[in-house]
């Protein structure tokens, strides 16, 4: 069966006043129809440029240098801002982190859910463009009254909730969700995670997660890609990455997790910070910080070993010359 995205080897550069950035580098996955697929790391290791870079919505200042990027196996890499336009909103859509600037903040729910319906749809009578609103306002768990109210009237998770309502009002085969819980406390956040599962359940519309936080993704996702200085580290269905985790990156995010921590003892640290993408390090990116780091990690990149038929991991500690190392993470209880 072939895959609903695939993106091969996908690099994106950004020109800044003080050299070319190498945001993403070589990047490969695919996702297919109806997956949930979690993308984690840091803040600044690429997750959101890569999704953006895929929908086509990066600055002037970014350009996609190497890789492809294939839609139901069609090529849309060179695609140009006209035939992007028509595939925005219909094919995928994207779910931002903070609700209340992807809104305005002077026009009612209602009225914002009926421009994205219209956009593809702009003969729609007027009676019928009423019951669509009110029907993805209900699909989201709102009651259609919230049409009627601006955004400052609304909870953080409302107007999340509405945000998400716009993002399905052409039915996209594909969800990209950045961050979609970071604004929301904890009880929002498992509420809007449940959400956008029971969508996805509804729907059949595939969902890339992106997130830093991976007790986060633990609750929706059906596989997970560990991402580090622009390029995947780790991938594998959400069993295999937090039940059995292979890369010391993979490990050293486990161990931050708050619910990891003894009573008594500082919540632990990755040591350091992502290296500058101006200029990557030669070799493993993350050997810096690596207290498992082999002299190979300083000189050469690792490639990706494959651990099952579903599970990768880009570490030399997977190369069957390396010395057997117990992983420092306990078993993963969601």
């Amino acid at each position: 069966m072939s895959a609903l995205l695939d993106v091969q080897d996908l690099s994106v550069t950004f020109h800044s006043p003080h050299g070319l950035v190498e945001a993403v580098r070589g990047v490969s996955f695919s996702l297919q129809a109806g997956e949930v697929l979690a993308i984690v790391g840091e803040s600044g290791c690429g997750k959101s440029v890569l999704c953006k870079s895929i929908m086509k919505l990066l600055p002037e200042s970014a350009q996609i240098v190497g890789g492809r990027i294939l839609l139901k196996g069609t090529d849309i890499t060179g695609y140009t801002e006209r035939e992007m336009r028509r595939l925005r909103g219909r094919a995928f859509s994207m779910l931002f982190q903070d609700p209340m600037t992807a809104l305005a903040p002077t026009m009612t729910i209602g009225r914002q859910i009926g421009e994205a319906v219209l956009v593809h749809r702009p003969r729609l009578p007027r009676a019928a463009l009423r019951r669509r609103v009110a029907e993805l306002l209900d699909l989201v768990g709102l009651d259609p009254a919230a049409a009627r109210l601006c955004p400052y009237a609304l909870s953080g998770g409302m107007r999340q909730r509405s945000v998400l309502a716009v993002a399905l009002a052409s039915e996209p085969s594909l969800l990209f969700a950045d961050e979609p819980t970071t604004a929301l406390d904890v009880t929002i956040q498992a509420q809007v995670l449940d959400l956008l599962r029971a969508i996805q359940q509804k729907l059949g519309t595939a969902t890339v997660l992106v997130s830093h936080d991976l007790a986060v993704v633990a609750r929706a996702a059906d596989r997970v890609a560990v991402m580090y200085a622009g390029k995947l580290v780790e991938t594998g269905t959400a069993e295999e990455v937090f039940y059995d985790p292979r890369h010391p990156y993979t490990w050293g995010l486990l161990r931050a997790l708050p619910a990891r921590a003894r009573e008594g003892e500082p919540l632990y640290t990755i040591p350091g910070m992502p290296p500058s993408l101006i200029d990557p390090p030669k070799g493993d990116a993350f050997a810096c910080r690596n207290e498992y780091a082999l002299a190979i990690d300083y000189e050469e990149m690792p490639p990706m070993f494959q651990i099952t038929d579903t599970h990768f991991a880009a570490t030399w500690l997977l190369d069957p010359r390396a010395p057997k190392i117990e992983p420092p993470v306990g078993r993963w209880s969601k």
